[in-house]
């Protein structure tokens, strides 16, 4: 596509660049708003994307059929709804969280459960992993952790280059170091625990092959990342669950303790366990669990198919 610059000449300028021009301009917009506002368009937007019946919906079916098998269909449905509803209103949220000062996001902060097993971790200086699934509002709960202690968390640019600088210092505005998701980052995150500093990891992505073993979640065999094991392994760190949790006045962040377990040396043992952890995390607000990501794609076997259009 071509447009005109000021002193007259054609410029070619390439549609995804306009796209990400458009994507930040309406994320900057959206971050304007105040919180209750951004939920209500995120409400709003994923009702929408229920009544449309999106791919997001199908898999939450999928999933939600997969891990509660006994639970009655008709719940299940208004499960699988609300999960899609909320992802959507985590998206507005975040414009917001990422946008203003912190001292309004903190605001937000209802309460926050248990934050003396975070602490503790802290004070002691043994370091502390945080093992944050995909469960209401991650990214209060990444703004938080850095106003404890020095924070160190794995970080992708996204696909859209023109959000980067955008998520980065909301991700950053608190003191929060990111590191790539390669050798390099890990050896940083390394670095952290063992000098007392916390740690964030998302437990619940599916890994690539290399970096992942099979494990129980919710009684199916799953591809799970063994990044937490190796670094409990390497450095004897302390380790919490925790997410926030989505309140109709803000937010409540919860901490939850992980099982001794977790810290065995056989990692199987420890990979159950951490599934184990993120399935607590997810009974304390399961309709605010991300069940559309497709984390059963692979079974041992193989891949699994089950997301698969008819």
């Amino acid at each position: 596509m071509k447009f005109r610059n000021s002193d007259g000449f054609e410029k070619e300028v390439p549609i995804l660049d306009i796209k990400g021009q458009l994507a930040a301009g309406a994320l900057k917009l959206v971050g304007r708003l105040p919180l209750r506002w951004s939920r209500r368009l995120g409400s709003a937007a994923g009702r929408m994307a229920v009544w449309c019946r999106s791919d997001n919906l199908r898999v939450s079916r999928i999933n939600l059929q997969r891990c509660y098998p006994e639970m009655p269909a008709a719940e299940r449905e208004t499960l699988a709804r609300s999960s899609v509803v909320n992802t959507v209103i985590t998206g507005f949220e975040v414009a917001t969280l990422w946008r203003q000062p912190w001292s309004a996001s903190e605001d937000s902060i209802v309460r926050v459960r248990n934050q003396q097993l975070l602490s503790d971790g802290v004070e002691d200086g043994r370091g502390v992993l945080v093992l944050a699934p995909h469960i209401g509002n991650w990214e209060i709960f990444g703004q938080f952790l850095a106003t404890v202690g020095p924070t160190t968390s794995l970080y992708a640019p996204p696909k859209i280059t023109a959000l980067d600088p955008l998520i980065r210092a909301g991700r950053e505005k608190t003191g929060a170091h990111l590191v790539p998701t390669n050798v390099r980052g890990v050896r940083a995150l390394l670095k952290a625990l063992k000098e007392g500093g916390i740690v964030g990891v998302l437990p619940d992505q599916e890994p690539d092959l290399s970096g992942g073993d099979y494990a129980p979640f919710f009684g199916q065999p799953t591809l799970t990342m063994t990044l937490a094991y190796n670094l409990i392994q390497r450095t004897g760190c302390k380790v919490v669950f925790g997410f926030g949790k989505r309140q109709e006045e803000g937010f409540e962040l919860v901490f939850l303790p992980a099982e001794q377990a977790i810290f065995s040396d056989e990692i199987k043992v420890s990979l159950a366990a951490l599934n184990r952890g993120v399935e607590s995390c997810i009974a304390e607000a399961p309709a605010q669990y991300q069940w559309e990501y497709k984390r059963f794609r692979r079974v041992p076997e193989g891949k699994s198919g089950i997301y698969r259009k008819n």
